[in-house]
């Protein structure tokens, strides 16, 4: 009898182990569509407008629409490896303004009655103005709306809800130079 060697059969036992893996792997069913929406719940949503960019002088701002949100898992299964996408537009308008995808659950899976951290979208396109104060009192200021999709391991995109953007402005411009001196020196005015 011949006898095999220890690298021989190390080598076996690897591939024996990967074919096992992939062959395991591959017959868990993906979730259909269906079964991934009526597993998500969104929850605390925010919606509002981000800084991507600013400069005091010559002025300009620009903002981006923003949505923020939990994932409650309402179904029997874990959720793991849930991919979503936010289709960014001004309402009435058929282009997308912009878009953020995001591996939003991955590595721990989702518990079911588990709710994920918060999960953050923006646009990568925005609009442009001199200040905040630009927005706040531009009648012509248009509303935005997102649309939340879903995606699992081997399913297809599931759109998961619509939301209109408010118009609250996270970002707050810092005071002129030496206002602040004024402020301290008078405090009466």
């Amino acid at each position: 009898m011949k006898k095999r060697s220890p690298f021989a059969t190390a080598t076996s036992l690897f591939f024996l182990l990967t074919a096992l893996m992939t062959l395991g792997n591959s017959c868990t069913k993906a979730m259909s569509p269906e079964e991934l929406k009526s597993s998500i719940e969104l929850t605390d949503i925010e919606t509002r407008w981000e800084k991507k960019y600013y400069q005091p002088w010559p002025p300009k701002l620009i903002l981006v629409p923003a949505i923020s949100f939990k994932v409650k898992n309402i179904g029997e299964e874990p959720l793991s490896y849930i991919y979503f996408n936010g289709i960014f537009r001004f309402v009435g308008e058929k282009e997308n303004m912009g878009d953020n995808f995001l591996a939003g659950i991955h590595g721990k899976p989702l518990m079911p009655g588990e709710t994920s951290e918060d999960i953050t979208l923006q646009s990568n396109f925005g609009v442009e103005g001199d200040n905040v104060n630009h927005f706040k009192n531009n009648p012509e200021w248009k509303t935005a709306e997102v649309r939340i999709f879903a995606k699992s391991k081997g399913a297809q995109y599931v759109l998961l809800d619509e939301y209109t953007i408010s118009k609250k402005i996270n970002f707050k411009e810092p005071e002129p130079v030496g206002k602040g001196e004024e402020k301290k020196k008078n405090p009466k005015k």
